[in-house]
């Protein structure tokens, strides 16, 4: 009896809502008890529901500039790893609603595949992530003057770390290193010697300074890293975002690894999983301040922003630029020069949105200013 119910409520509630009340019914619920909680949740759902003419758009922006005024912290440090600032308040929130391509401190949280997720070797897997130059594993440098040759002592501890042996790393320096003949002598010693035949010396003495920045290995981009535990299990949070070379890693869970930057997870990921950040992102300012704002309001922002199939900022580069009325545009910034160029091909607007005809102090198209009366009049 009780589906014969819950099929009366369908077309009338959500599915999900509705789903979610099956879910938590009580066990011995009867059918009367399950009518008074349905009409319950639909009066609710009805309620919640914008009314017609209800100006959403000025709603939601005092909703978000209100308590965004009140935020004041720029950066925080993670525990013991001073390099890596995260960004958080106001500052970061400009950067997600401006959509900047360029952000301050880019950040992955990746998580890992059973048993990494456990704790199991997830130093090993940080380390790989890691992009390492081959300063890492420079112990020391000599040169000899005389022969012109430049000799590198390994670090044996950075290498086991990783698993790298001075063959694979005479390898890649002898791809990167055109101009040099490289041979190994012992197990962690490399010969570097100039093949130019004029002015060696000053050759080995400019790659003494080269060499340290040769990329080795782990994933470009990454410049710090550091386990950390979230709740039962352990994930990866990055200094720096490479999501295409992080997704081909097989420890890594690729389904809930994600970048803190929006335009690369729409690259990747594409438009719905950046419109899906972009909430993420504003929801985890605002409760890092302890603010609260409804989530209605930044779904609102979220869809306006990539409602063109692209991520577009609220900016007179974004979203105002695209805006079809001359008088919207001039409200934003650079007025001048909107109304000039409106002015020289001829456009015309038929102040149909709240800014124009406030411009204008006529009633505005909302609430009550949106049905017009037409009376009859007796003669």
């Amino acid at each position: 009896m009780s589906e014969a119910i819950f099929k009366e409520y369908q077309g009338r509630l959500p599915g999900s809502i509705l789903d979610e009340v099956r879910a938590n019914l009580p066990e011995k619920c009867t059918d009367a008890k399950l009518k008074r909680i349905l009409k319950a949740v639909e009066a609710e759902y009805q309620a919640a529901i914008v009314d017609p003419g209800e100006c959403v758009g000025l709603v939601g922006a005092e909703s978000i500039g209100e308590p965004g005024t009140q935020m004041t912290l720029n950066t925080f440090h993670f525990a013991g790893v001073s390099e890596m600032n995260v960004t958080t308040g106001l500052p970061r929130l400009i950067e997600i609603l401006d959509a900047r391509k360029t952000i301050k401190s880019p950040m992955m949280e990746v998580y890992l595949k059973d048993p990494y997720n456990k704790g199991e070797g997830i130093r090993k897997v940080a380390e790989r992530v890691k992009e390492t130059l081959f300063e890492e594993y420079i112990k020391e440098i000599q040169i000899d003057v005389v022969e012109s040759l430049m000799t590198v002592t390994l670090d044996q501890r950075k290498m086991d770390a990783v698993d790298m042996t001075t063959d694979r790393l005479l390898r890649v320096l002898t791809r990167s290193l055109k101009k040099f003949s490289l041979k190994k002598t012992g197990d962690l010693a490399i010969e570097i010697k100039s093949s130019s035949k004029d002015e060696a010396l000053k050759e080995i003495y400019r790659l003494k300074e080269k060499i340290k920045t040769v990329y080795i290995n782990g994933v470009k981009g990454i410049g710090q890293v550091l386990p950390v535990k979230r709740g039962e299990e352990f994930i990866i949070v990055t200094a720096g975002t490479n999501l295409k070379s992080i997704y081909k890693l097989e420890e890594v869970d690729q389904s809930r690894t994600v970048s803190n930057d929006i335009w690369e997870v729409e690259a990747i990921l594409g438009i719905e999983a950046a419109r899906e950040q972009i909430i993420r992102e504003v929801l985890k300012v605002l409760q890092a301040q302890g603010i609260d704002i409804d989530i209605r309001h930044l779904l609102l922002v979220a869809d306006t922003m990539c409602m063109s199939g692209h991520v577009r900022g609220i900016s007179r580069y974004g979203i105002v630029k695209d805006k079809p009325s001359v008088l919207a545009r001039a409200s934003f910034e650079t007025p001048l020069k909107h109304i000039f160029n409106a002015a020289m091909v001829g456009e015309s607007d038929h102040l149909r949105s709240v800014i124009k005809n406030v411009m204008l102090n006529q009633p505005v198209p909302i609430g009550t200013g949106l049905p017009g009366l037409i009376t009859k009049v007796k003669k």
